[in-house]
């Protein structure tokens, strides 16, 4: 009897200490459930922008040992009053602002400072098609018209099946997604959630069976036809697609801080929006681009990649380049291009003013009509305020 109640003393320890691991799995589970319910809250916003790193799975991105790329100081440019309205009214966290290769303005305001670490969100996608320019230039990569398919198998029987790597460069995949971030059901939300919980973010763009156009007709804006595109950059080469950016694009620019990428629960990256750098690091992106991939004594994406993806490349006149927004009147404002995040993230190019502009924010009301269309009117302002 004695060695009865051993064996099943043992047995309920065995059991009170799984479930007791499994509780504490549920619970980081749960809290990460409610970071992200809580991620876009107005009381903390903010904070949240700038720490990403406490909400979601990461890695941190090694900036290499050489030395930090200059930023020469210019003439500083004030502020005008319209700009100092719009900081507060969009809830601007952080303004650099670049003018002939030299910071002309650099500000931080809602408790934020330089050294933060801000989400790109959106932007994210535009260093990636860097990256991807620079496979396209070796000729890993060599055909645009090819199959996505044929590099990301596992996507076979998925909407994506038909899809060519020009759709997805260019969001044209035909894919049906419902990018509403203020709709808690949505495809865009459904996948925060499975990058919350830990779990797989190839195997949720596998999940995709239904299409709304067919592809290459229509240009609709759909997340997740970017990482589609780092399926391919790690079937193309065999690598990790942010080993790959570390590489060429983060290490060669002489960064200030090591970057954060959010990854999913197997170690993917979030490579459709989970950069985090400082602000500086950001306007360090933007003049590479604008001198056509030349940074710190080198060249780091092709200039013929750079021409492409910033110009008109969606197939039905959309302003939308390679991952690059690309306005439609960009020719009558120096060729301008950007990019864009939710929440009044902005990487703005100018290279007729030789101006580049980054800008984060906490914008809760960056959807709202006619704010899009109002930022990048204001952006063009500053960039040649003579008119």
């Amino acid at each position: 009897m004695r060695r009865v109640l051993r064996i099943l003393g043992r047995a309920l320890f065995v059991l009170l200490l799984v479930a007791g691991v499994f509780a504490l799995i549920k619970r980081e589970e749960i809290s990460r459930l409610m970071a992200v319910n809580a991620l876009f809250s107005e009381e903390r916003i903010v904070a949240n922008f700038s720490h990403m790193d406490l909400l979601f799975h990461f890695r941190v991105l090694d900036r290499g040992a050489g030395p930090v790329s200059a930023l020469p100081m210019g003439a500083p440019e004030a502020l005008s009053p319209e700009v100092q309205a719009w900081i507060t009214a969009r809830h601007v966290t952080a303004l650099v602002m670049m003018r002939a290769g030299a910071i002309v303005h650099e500000s931080y305001y809602l408790g934020t400072g330089p050294e933060d670490l801000r989400i790109s969100w959106s932007m994210a996608k535009s260093v990636l098609s860097a990256l991807f320019g620079t496979l396209y230039e070796e000729g890993t990569i060599h055909d645009l018209d090819r199959q996505v398919t044929e590099y990301a198998p596992t996507l076979q029987g998925s909407a994506y099946e038909g899809a060519t790597l020009r759709d997805v460069l260019t969001m044209s995949s035909g894919v049906a997604f419902n990018e509403d971030y203020m709709d808690f059901s949505s495809d865009i939300n459904r996948m925060g959630r499975v990058l919350a919980l830990g779990g797989s973010m190839d195997g949720f763009a596998a999940s995709l069976k239904a299409r709304a156009t067919e592809p290459g007709t229509h240009m609709h804006y759909v997340s997740i036809d970017t990482h589609v595109l780092g399926m391919v950059i790690a079937g193309a080469t065999g690598r990790d697609p942010v080993d790959l950016m570390e590489e060429r694009i983060i290490q060669p620019m002489g960064f200030e801080a090591s970057p954060e990428m959010l990854t999913d629960g197997e170690g993917t990256g979030f490579v459709l929006g989970g950069l985090n750098m400082r602000t500086r690091d950001y306007a360090r992106i933007g003049q590479m681009m604008l001198q056509q991939g030349a940074w710190n004594g080198r060249q780091i994406v092709p200039a013929a990649w750079v021409a492409a993806s910033t110009s008109h490349q969606a197939a039905d006149g959309a302003g939308y380049g390679f991952q690059w927004w690309v306005p439609k009147d960009s020719a009558a404002h120096g060729h301008d291009y950007m990019a864009r995040g939710i929440y009044g993230q902005y990487i703005y190019v100018n290279p007729a003013a030789q101006v580049v502009i980054a800008v984060n924010a906490a914008d809760r009301g960056f959807d709202a009509d006619g704010v899009e269309d109002a930022n990048l009117a204001l952006l063009r302002r500053m960039a040649r305020p003579e008119g």
